[in-house]
């Protein structure tokens, strides 16, 4: 473990480092790489700063502070964190002042190398002491010099933390850290640890304050979400979580990522079903669908059991979307291997799948197994089931054409909302839907909900274009009504806290008042 030892009777402050400005209030950019956890503990890392007297940087603006939110999963992941740390040691050079921080799973991995490599980075943390990120940078501003704080338990859960959440109308909310798995290909157990779950009072507290605060939608989020409650004995507390969610009221959408299909049992299917705002949406990961591949991988299901989950699913939940991952070219994958994929994910009928070329990590188990496979070869392979997917994604989008779809709306109108006009939402099963609005029809905010028939399908999007005011139905929402205050009070996102004391944050469903002045 290295660890520094900190203060922390003083709370930090981005208010008048040494050597600027008195009164000046520093900047920040959170630069995410990685999965849904990252982009949740980034919120945290946004709240922590907030809290601590830093404001978002303005678009193309030189950020006093640039916080690398990492990954460790992929193999470039190394090569793109050095590459933009790189190309930043000029701007930091010429920016006085300016700080650079580095956290999550590569600088858990590779603690004291990221200063060997970069030494012009001043902070280092891990994935477990987030809440030490501003007292890190107020004594590394007071010592001039670089600091790292790596733990190898968690310090406090990520969820007690501050948050500046991307979007007022949906939020994260972290059930468990953390994995009891050993899957040879991942990284994960050994830099998150040990799984950990939170008080199911913790997390609907979370939820209710989320709520309060103006979310219509949460997703709950684990590395292995339905083995919630290993920790505390009680194998059905993820079916009871998602049974309790549909209890509180004002809260429309509950989702969750990702569950394990070795670990996938009916009682969660039966509360999917049963639970009106739990959504017709599941990420099963597959990784493979030869019996040889997951037996070498790890993974305690079989391509049968994974099939048979899917028959259930859809047999409670017809019209349900499915979504996976999938690693090609696995050590001794053969050609007999990856045709038992194809034939699989055929036979799966997903709406998409994150589709990945096997790359060795260091100090996993896979990288030092025999038959590795020519990169050559897992690309040809790779190719062949990303031609397979689109096929089926672009049939099963055909299939929505027609459909009536309530649409939560999104901030995000699309690469090409400007010019064609058309405004972005998330359908019930999360597939993405472009619309348009008719002349006529009033003109709905994000976190409001449309309701459109699906009118044509694209690769990887659905479009809904209403010929007429008939043809369209607004449903103004409250997470509407807080997006309209978060952008009269020119902050963009709301605040929610749980456990916390500071102005202006919800704790534990409770508002508090903010102060003036």
């Amino acid at each position: 473990m290295t660890e520094t030892t900190l203060d922390r009777t003083q709370p930090a402050s981005a208010r008048e480092p040494s050597g600027e400005q008195p009164g000046k209030v520093r900047t920040y950019d959170v630069r995410t790489f990685g999965c849904q956890m990252n982009v949740h503990d980034s919120e945290r890392i946004s709240g922590l700063l907030e809290n601590a007297g830093y404001i978002a940087a303005e678009e193309h603006a030189t950020p006093d502070l640039v916080v690398f939110n990492t990954c460790a999963v992929r193999e470039n992941a190394d090569n793109k964190l050095y590459g933009h740390l790189g190309n930043l040691r000029a701007t930091k050079r010429d920016h006085e002042g300016m700080q650079i921080a580095v956290g999550g799973c590569l600088a858990q991995k590779d603690q004291n190398a990221v200063l060997e490599k970069a030494p012009w980075v001043d902070v280092v943390f891990g994935t477990h002491n987030i809440g030490s990120l501003p007292t890190l940078l107020e004594r590394s501003r007071h010592n001039q010099d670089a600091q790292i704080e790596i733990l190898e338990s968690l310090e406090t859960f990520p969820s007690t933390l501050p948050t500046k959440r991307d979007a007022v109308y949906s939020g994260w909310v972290s059930i468990s850290v953390g994995c009891n798995n050993t899957c040879t290909f991942c990284i994960v157990p050994s830099l998150r640890g040990k799984e950990r779950d939170r008080r199911p009072g913790e997390i609907l507290a979370e939820v209710q304050a989320l709520v309060e605060d103006g979310a219509v939608e949460v997703t709950l989020l684990g590395q292995n979400v339905n083995t919630y409650g290993v920790e505390f004995g009680d194998r059905g507390a993820f079916a009871k979580l998602l049974r309790a969610c549909g209890e509180i009221e004002g809260l429309e959408r509950v989702r969750f990522t990702s569950p394990h299909p070795a670990s996938f049992t009916d009682d969660v299917i039966d509360a999917m079903a049963e639970t009106p705002n739990v959504m017709p949406q599941l990420h099963m990961p597959l990784q493979s669908g030869s019996d040889t591949v997951l037996k070498s991988m790890r993974r305690s299901y079989r391509s049968k059991k994974f099939l048979g989950i899917l028959d259930k699913v859809r047999a409670r939940m017809p019209h349900a979307a499915v979504t996976t991952d999938i690693i090609v070219g696995f050590p001794g994958e053969t050609e007999e291997d990856f045709q038992d994929t194809m034939r699989v994910v055929e036979a799966s009928r997903f709406c998409s799948a994150f589709t990945f070329q096997y790359s060795a990590r260091p100090g996993t188990p896979a990288a030092t197994m025999e038959d590795q496979i020519p990169k050559q070869v897992v690309q040809e392979r790779f190719e062949r089931l990303i031609a397979l997917q689109n096929r089926i994604t672009a049939e099963e989008n055909q299939r929505q054409i027609g459909t009536v779809q309530e649409l939560l709306v999104t901030a995000d109108s699309g690469s090409k909302g400007s010019e064609t006009g058309r405004r972005s939402g998330r359908a019930p099963d999360n597939r993405l839907v472009h619309f348009s609005v008719p002349t006529g029809a009033p003109e709905p905010r994000p976190g409001d909900f449309v309701t459109v028939s699906i009118t044509d399908a694209g690769s990887y999007h659905l479009l809904a274009d209403p010929t007429s005011v008939d043809e369209f139905r607004l449903r103004r929402s409250r997470a509407g009504d807080a997006w309209d205050r978060a952008q009269a009070e020119s902050c963009g996102v709301g605040t929610t806290q749980v456990g916390g004391e500071q102005p202006g944050a919800v704790s534990l469903g409770m508002p508090t008042l903010r102060p003036n002045g």
